[in-house]
């Protein structure tokens, strides 16, 4: 973008415009892109391998943000370079939605689904600010982690796996001084930083601890029973009973990700590194997703039901597949998913 066309935008009021850099990426995959720009603290890697075999078409790196939000509770921090600037004591949520209207950002057309923004986590508990009968039974703290987590990220790189293309995505505020001339030396640091050599990471054999768990066998049968005493009484129609399995790991949490993404390659991996702990996953499953469309406003929940494993040769695949489609179990519990996926869309 040349500054003509910067100076127009930050005119017509805008007060985040994204100044973008496009390279090629056939030197580099997400995880050396990632290790080369964003390792450390207050970033992510967010990867996506379709059915197990394929990656998706773009993958995230956040570089470490300078400002976040955080919340316990019904107590929510903006924390700036450490340092606590505000403090909300109402619903997490509706201080979010106040705070993602703060700014009038610019978006060129074109740009991947996120392309900046707040990228962070919902923990489970967060459920009590959706509903409020749930905050009268509160539960023990056992990790001392926020119930929500949310980086702004106005740095970033975009790997466009199809294109073999990755975009450099800084965003700057146009009311500084030599913001334009600014955000393009920080992308000329960024390229510079992507065409140095990597040295790979460390990883040491380490020792496998043992697990601990929350529940002994006897105690979770019990809970299961439980569960389904309930559902015979109408009081719920599915519950999800787990438990917490800890073991020490004395690797990086990089390496913990590394082994996650060959061993269960799925369309949603992520990395989160929020310095005094680390987010690491692998889902198959989209929870929830809005974007705009030609149409309107668009909410995508895609739940999963029944597995079977895949098989030798496409004929053993497709024997498998006609077996789960014939499955009882199986298609009752997909008819509850949509129905449980329908009220969940109504409520969005």
């Amino acid at each position: 973008m040349d500054e003509a066309r910067f100076a127009a935008l930050a005119a017509e009021g805008y007060t985040r415009i994204p100044l973008t850099l496009e390279t090629f990426a056939d030197l580099d995959t997400p995880l050396s892109a990632y290790l080369k720009l964003a390792a450390g603290p207050n970033s992510f890697l967010l990867e996506s391998v379709v059915g197990g075999e394929r990656f998706g078409r773009y993958s995230f790196i956040g570089l470490p943000a300078r400002r976040w939000l955080r919340s316990r509770g019904f107590h929510t921090e903006v924390v700036d370079n450490g340092e606590v600037v505000e403090t909300d004591d109402g619903n997490p949520l509706d201080f979010i939605e106040r705070y993602r209207q703060r700014e009038r950002v610019f978006v060129p057309p074109g740009m991947p689904r996120f392309c900046g923004g707040l990228a962070g986590y919902f923990a489970y508990d967060a459920v009590r600010y959706i509903e409020p009968r749930l905050a009268e039974c509160p539960l023990p703290d056992t990790l001392g982690t926020p119930d929500i987590l949310l980086l702004h990220t106005e740095e970033l790189a975009v790997v466009d796996n199809l294109a073999g293309k990755i975009y450099l995505i800084v965003y700057v505020d146009p009311a500084q001084p030599g913001a334009h001339a600014h955000g393009l030396a920080r992308l000329a640091t960024l390229l510079a930083r992507l065409r140095s050599p990597l040295t790979p990471p460390a990883s040491p054999a380490g020792r496998i601890a043992p697990e601990q768990r929350d529940f002994a066998k006897a105690d979770f049968l019990a809970a299961v029973g439980q569960a389904k005493e309930y559902i015979a009484a109408g009081d719920m129609m599915q519950v999800q009973v787990g438990q917490r399995i800890r073991r020490r790991f004395t690797e990086s949490p990089l390496a913990l990700y590394r082994a996650l993404r060959t061993l269960n390659p799925s369309p949603y991996m992520y990395f989160y590194d929020f310095g005094e702990f680390q987010v690491v996953g692998a889902s198959p499953e989209i929870l929830v997703r809005q974007e705009a469309s030609a149409e309107g406003t668009r909410v995508t929940i895609r739940p999963l039901a029944g597995t079977r494993p895949r098989g030798a040769t496409p004929e053993e695949d497709r024997r498998l597949a006609e077996e789960l489609l014939a499955d009882p179990k199986e298609l009752a519990e997909h008819l509850m998913l949509i129905d449980l996926g329908r009220n969940d869309v109504g409520r969005v």
